[in-house]
């Protein structure tokens, strides 16, 4: 899913049959207005039908800030009603959101995101689109860890099936899961840490001037794109396995792909899926 500043325009590209759609942005998705992400989904099976979910905020006449979406099918070849929910009451007027990258759990898109008019890259929220309901919802993200890096995390399916969220701490990435009592109250608890510096072979040295990034996530496979002062790492999370991709760019971006293909007994990183693809917006 590519948006084409220029024309004004969703580019809906199909690598595998090399099928390019083109769709208008509704007037309301106005980027000189306020940032939007999206994402474009097919089930599984569906090779004809897809449906692209936009995601964005506006602020109404009383001044209050809502996440609005519009969804649109190649069955209708319309976009649909627009969907809103209000966001947490904490946010300052006029809020100028970003949303990262859209990821698909169980039958729900998820996208982090924050608000950028305070210049503090403060994790503020989840927003999540449930596919079946039609319904926006923000959920909150774990307590007690620091939200000032919004690089540093990650929305992602659980160990075990779920909801989850991954979060880089110095030398440490953190799994976080939503778990749900007796009583069906939901809640975020950790999981499991992976030691970067220990998987990495990261000398005292370079442990000095380290740092990382999250630049990219294959979810399916659960797999980290990790960026360094120096190298790219390739992590994927079950089982626990890394490859160093690159030397580190200092202007470049990276885009994961994941492969479609029946899966082969010890394939490793990047293996085959079948269900739903999910392609994310450049």
């Amino acid at each position: 899913l590519i948006y084409h500043l220029a024309r004004y325009q969703l580019l809906v590209w199909d690598p595998f049959n090399v099928d390019l759609h083109r769709l208008a942005v509704p007037p309301e998705f106005d980027r000189l207005k306020a940032l939007f992400n999206g994402a474009v989904f097919r089930a599984a099976g569906d090779i004809q039908h897809f449906r692209v979910v936009l995601v964005s905020t506006e602020t109404n006449e009383q001044q209050h800030t809502w996440a609005i979406a519009r969804v649109y099918s190649t069955e209708t070849a319309i976009w649909g009603d627009r969907i809103s929910t209000p966001l947490p009451s904490k946010l300052p007027i006029k809020s100028h959101m970003y949303f990262n990258m859209g990821v698909l759990v169980g039958h729900s898109l998820y996208w982090l995101f924050n608000d950028r008019s305070t210049k503090t890259l403060l994790l503020d929220g989840i927003l999540e689109f449930d596919l079946e309901k039609q319904i926006l919802a923000v959920k909150p993200v774990p307590v007690g860890i620091p939200k000032e890096n919004m690089c540093r995390f990650q929305v992602m399916r659980a160990e075990g099936g779920g909801l989850g969220i991954l979060f880089l701490s110095n030398f440490s990435a953190q799994l976080w899961k939503v778990e749900t009592d007796c009583d069906g109250a939901a809640s975020w608890v950790l999981g499991r840490t992976v030691e970067l510096d220990k998987l990495l072979s990261i000398d005292s040295r370079k442990k000095r001037k380290w740092h990382q990034n999250i630049e990219g996530f294959a979810e399916y496979n659960n797999v980290l794109l990790l960026r360094t002062p120096t190298d790219l790492f390739m992590i994927q999370l079950e089982p626990l396995q890394f490859k160093k991709v690159s030397k580190t760019k200092k202007w470049a971006r990276y885009h994961p792909f994941e492969s479609v293909y029946a899966a082969v007994v010890g394939t490793s990183i990047g293996g085959g899926h079948d269900g739903a693809k999910l392609l994310h917006n450049t």
